[in-house]
């Protein structure tokens, strides 16, 4: 079986090639980047690859038996990105599309789950198999930034007591891995996220304990966080969406505990407290 990874030189392409490399015989991997350079060294076929350069997608994907779309970052018309690679999927004659969506896609109110939400319904109407993993948020959406959070002194958000169970990108990794090297997931859709549940409160909680000062949780009003992360340097529209999850995520919207993640990996999933561990930075 070749399994082919779009956004193999990303964050998350490269830990998912990473644990590929456990699964999987490394002949039948393929990497789908931008720059094919950008893979060298690690002894698998890299093919050029640009969700947006319709015409070219469907000779890269000639021989692939399984697709692992990984979500694009770029938020410049996502969905007709994916269609872009859906269309030449099916053009190919690929065998079954992987994707990674977000948590609670077919129903969440989320901003960000709208361009998933699409995806999903365009893999359906494609007629291809598929297996979707429904992602919930990142614990590296906060740990990436613990700096930052100390250096102001407080933790900030808009998220009130909103219980979040997410994942590190490690352990979505190893479960896209899975799947993807893996019979028995076709027609299937698994809803993603960590064994522990946290507010942000508990979160700043963890960091005071571990950096060894007193760090609050600030809450802020929608309209104070939109403000501040367009100050730190985020266009707009992005900052919006990520207020727009702090201010629904108390309706339960970035919480699963059916330890789906957990057992697909086959161990628990990562700690609170290992998280924070990674992401803080080192003490002078």
């Amino acid at each position: 079986m070749t399994i082919a990874i779009t956004g193999a030189s990303g964050q998350l392409g490269r830990l998912v090639l990473s644990h590929l490399l456990t699964l999987h015989d490394r002949a039948g991997l393929i990497g789908l980047v931008r720059d094919p350079a950008s893979l060298a060294g690690l002894g698998i076929a890299a093919r050029q690859f640009d969700y947006k350069a319709s015409d070219t997608l469907a000779p890269a994907l000639a021989g692939v038996d399984t697709l692992v779309l990984i979500s694009s970052s770029d938020f410049d018309d996502r969905v007709g990105q994916h269609a872009n690679v859906i269309a030449a999927a099916r053009a190919a004659g690929v065998g079954r599309i992987v994707y990674t969506s977000i948590l609670k896609a077919d129903r969440s109110p989320l901003l960000i789950a709208q361009d998933h939400r699409a995806t999903e319904a365009l893999i359906a109407d494609s007629g291809l198999a598929a297996t979707i993993l429904r992602n919930g948020w990142y614990t590296e959406n906060w740990t990436a930034n613990l700096g930052g959070a100390l250096a102001a002194g407080a933790l900030i958000g808009s998220a009130g007591d909103a219980r979040f169970t997410p994942a590190t990108r490690t352990d979505y990794a190893a479960a896209l891995a899975v799947v993807a090297a893996s019979d028995g997931h076709a027609g299937q859709v698994h809803e993603l996220a960590g064994d522990e549940g946290f507010t942000l409160a508990d979160l700043a909680a963890e960091m005071s304990r571990q950096a060894g000062i007193a760090l609050p949780y600030q809450d802020l009003p929608p309209a104070s966080l939109q403000a501040i992360l367009e100050q730190i340097g985020l266009p707009p529209a992005f900052a919006h969406l990520l207020v727009d999850v702090d201010q629904k995520a108390g309706a339960g919207w970035l919480a699963d505990d059916s330890g789906t993640l957990a057992r697909l990996i086959g161990r628990p999933t990562a700690r609170l407290a290992q998280a924070v561990a990674a992401g803080l930075p080192p003490r002078p």
